[in-house]
């Protein structure tokens, strides 16, 4: 079931899985900033935002919202208008076709973490929980010493 060999540590096997996660979360979910992750934002947002407020709210650069917007576009999903307050802003909506998609996705990704921890316990879902929040708060402290080593 694992790629690594079966003498690896358990360090190397959990690490292994945390890279299928990711992995797998980032091509069923769309990243932070594509396609999928765009759609949600807006019908979250009542089915629109500025150009500027999507890029904000996904952290991403210029060039590679553009690039997602204009894929969106040119499938019917969204349409830009410029903003009547400041021509040089688009205001980002959703079609028809784009509300109707991203309400499917919506859909998919609540099915999917209703089943995703389906073999774990409610007991067990909560232990791992707590283990993950307790790994992740490490890896910032690794994280903030790398950006500090990085700036002396």
């Amino acid at each position: 079931m694992h790629d690594i060999s079966e003498g690896s540590s358990v360090g190397k096997r959990i690490l292994h899985d945390f890279g299928y996660f990711g992995h797998f979360l980032h091509m069923h979910a769309g990243g932070r900033a594509g396609k999928q992750y765009v759609l949600i934002r807006l019908l979250k947002s009542g089915g629109s935002l500025t150009q500027r407020e999507l890029q904000e709210v996904g952290g991403t650069a210029s060039a590679s919202m553009s690039e997602v917007l204009a894929k969106l576009e040119s499938e019917g999903l969204i349409e830009r208008v410029p903003l009547e307050t400041d021509a040089r802003q688009r205001m980002v909506r959703l079609t028809s076709a784009g509300a109707a998609k991203a309400t499917d996705i919506e859909a998919h990704r609540l099915r999917f973490e209703k089943d995703a921890l389906s073999p774990l316990s409610e007991e067990e879902q909560g232990e791992l929980a707590g283990m993950l929040d307790r790994v992740a708060a490490h890896w910032r402290q690794i994280e903030d010493k790398e950006r500090v080593a990085v700036h002396e």
